[in-house]
């Protein structure tokens, strides 16, 4: 076997083992924010995630405080903090009202959506291959919402409704890695995320115990290793091959949600989401093999 052969199947090895890290790093994320419950506003938990996970990151500040920051860059940071500090909040509402896994499955939709608002937005051109990718990918959220077979609550809306926020934030991301240090970006992205939730943080104000703080500690610490963990998995090995791995949070969060809250297993939850990250991983194939020659490159999960 050939230098570069062995190389690529390293690659590919270092790659899986970062994105199933990357699952059990979200999942943890996710039992948290459900043990907390609703008892919490949304809005306050997420901004003391995002608050905390400021400090965590304060030493990527140090690092780049001489950096300039363009105004047309700084524009599209605080667009991105915007849409990204509503889709965390949604999620945050989502995740204390409905069973873990259709939260996670229902997540899958982001790349979706990042199809859609890349040829709406960035005027890439949708395909018919890709047009019919994301045709099934919206099949597979029907069959998890199985509308008109059982009701659908605010949580399921407020899922869906997060998922086009943090593709809308995705974009931005992609505008701003063509020219900005990537630190700076998830930097940027926590300063603006922070100050975002910050007025109805404030509006709804409930004085946390000290186990909700651990808590949410706790959740700022999972998501900010998750982030990480993400970006060596795919610094590491092809869309392709990590893509398909972020089913198994899926499988992670239906054991823990029957485990640890006794949540029924939904078999129609774990087909849609199966659906679901099919049709993103084939999305993501064309995307990669797009980006040598065009404006998108792959789309990762985006995430709190």
């Amino acid at each position: 076997m050939s230098e570069i052969s062995l190389s690529a199947r390293d690659g590919t090895l270092r790659g899986i083992g970062w994105m199933v890290l990357t699952g059990f790093m979200f999942v943890c994320v996710t039992v948290i924010v459900r043990h907390l419950g609703s008892d919490m506003p949304a809005i306050e938990a997420a901004f003391i995630r995002y608050a905390i996970g400021l400090v965590l990151i304060s030493p990527v500040f140090l690092r780049l405080r001489h950096t300039p920051i363009a105004w047309s860059d700084m524009k599209i940071h605080t667009g991105r903090g915007l849409v990204h500090g509503m889709g965390v909040m949604l999620w945050f509402y989502a995740m204390a009202r409905i069973p873990i896994a259709e939260v996670t499955a229902l997540g899958y939709t982001s790349p979706i959506f990042v199809t859609i608002g890349a040829a709406l937005f960035l005027g890439e051109r949708l395909q018919v291959r890709r047009i019919v990718a994301v045709l099934i990918g919206l099949i597979g959220t029907f069959i998890i919402l199985r509308p008109g077979f059982q009701e659908i609550g605010y949580g399921q809306m407020a899922q869906l409704a997060a998922a086009p926020f943090f593709a809308a934030s995705f974009i931005f991301a992609k505008l701003l890695t063509r020219r900005t240090d990537p630190a700076l970006i998830v930097g940027m992205l926590s300063i603006g995320c922070t100050l975002v939730l910050l007025p109805g943080a404030i509006w709804q104000w409930r004085t946390p115990t000290m186990e909700e703080v651990f808590w949410l500690t706790m959740t700022a610490v999972f998501a900010t290793t998750g982030h990480y963990t993400l970006t060596q998995a795919f610094k590491a090995a092809p869309i392709t091959v990590t893509q398909p791995i972020s089913f198994l949070q899926l499988v992670w969060a239906s054991i823990v949600g029957v485990v640890l809250f006794g949540e029924l297993l939904d078999p129609m939850v774990i087909l849609g989401g199966a659906v679901i990250v099919g049709a993103a991983t084939y999305i993501s194939h064309r995307e990669f093999k797009a980006s040598r020659k065009a404006v998108t490159p792959p789309a990762p999960a985006t995430k709190v």
